[in-house]
């Protein structure tokens, strides 16, 4: 009777314990998990689109390393055939020369020469078709030449071709996962109502800043943006990506850039200047290079900053992590 108690009693606690772990271990669980705020998911989202950035300006260079590589390639190969094309129009104009002259009887024809009974006129048709002969041969010759040299050349650009579709393909994978986890701190931030759409339509703001010359219509185009969402890739008319942006404002003002962010700062090699003397219009890089904005004047920065967000106007001490500008 005693051990039927002891066992009792042995059981409650034991019984009691687990169930009390139990809870306290789903009260820890849903303690560990809250749900985040605005500005932990803005700063989630910002460390991923720092990342984005990067990631999707090496896809934004690859794809134009991949449009200049195939027009190259397709340029070279257009030449090739037509250099093919006149080689064998040339040997086909050589044969008809030849056939008739054979059938004209004239004085440089086989049957004209062998009925010959001067010699003197005899070795001259004979020089004369050599010579014909041999000029025709010799500029065959010199094209056939130089198609050896264009067709190496196009070997060549096909090895480049073909690496820089390899690469581009890697970095469009690349994007999709990034462009994944982005999309996921999108639907968080509208579940928050945080995210800003834009409105594709916007007419943006008016510039009055400092800026005079072309800086000014570069930046009062830049300032028509403002409020247009930012896309990846983006060139307008709706919406901008950062370089895309920065290029067709200065287009507006009759100046020609490249297309990425990597590629305007290597085109800026010789028109870089010091943060410190900045003016406006001046084009501001990120650490990285993977951002690009443009300096209004003012101490503020016109920019497409990153998903879920516009073309806005902000302080220049709002980027700090800035590493160099250029003066178009």
């Amino acid at each position: 009777m005693v051990l039927r108690v002891i066992r009792r009693t042995g059981r409650i606690p034991f019984t009691a314990g687990l169930v009390a772990a139990c809870l306290l271990c789903q009260v820890a669980g849903a303690e560990a998990k809250p749900k985040p705020t605005v500005a932990q998911t803005k700063a989630r989202l910002a460390k991923l689109n720092d990342k984005a950035d990067h990631v999707v300006e090496k896809y934004n260079q690859a794809s134009e390393d991949y449009k200049q590589a195939r027009k190259e390639y397709n340029g070279l190969n257009g030449r090739l055939k037509s250099q093919v094309e006149r080689i064998e129009e040339m040997r086909s104009g050589l044969v008809s020369v030849a056939v008739s002259s054979y059938q004209s009887g004239d004085m440089t024809s086989w049957p004209s020469l062998m009925t010959q009974r001067d010699p003197e006129s005899l070795l001259a048709g004979l020089a004369s078709i050599d010579q014909m002969s041999a000029g025709r041969s010799r500029t065959i010759a010199q094209y056939e030449n130089a198609t050896r040299s264009l067709k190496g050349e196009r070997d060549k650009a096909k090895v480049s071709y073909d690496k820089a579709r390899r690469l581009l393909d890697d970095f469009r994978d690349q994007k999709k996962d990034v462009e994944k986890l982005v999309a996921e701190q999108e639907r968080l931030l509208r579940r928050l109502n945080a995210y800003n759409a834009g409105n594709p339509n916007s007419s943006g703001i008016a510039y009055t800043g400092p800026a005079s010359g072309n800086a000014r219509k570069a930046l009062q185009f830049a300032f028509a943006q403002v409020g247009k969402p930012y896309r990846y890739g983006g060139t307008g008319p709706g919406s901008w990506d950062c370089s895309g942006l920065t290029q067709a404002s200065w287009r507006a003002a009759g100046v020609s850039l490249p297309r990425t962010t990597t590629q305007q700062y290597s085109w800026g090699a010789s028109r870089r200047v010091s943060l410190n003397s900045v003016q406006p219009g001046d084009l501001l890089f990120s650490n990285g290079l993977g951002h690009v904005g443009m300096y209004a004047g003012d101490g503020k920065m016109v920019h497409a900053p990153r998903t879920g967000d516009v073309v806005k106007v902000v302080p220049l001490s709002s980027y700090p992590n800035l590493m160099g500008a250029v003066r178009p």
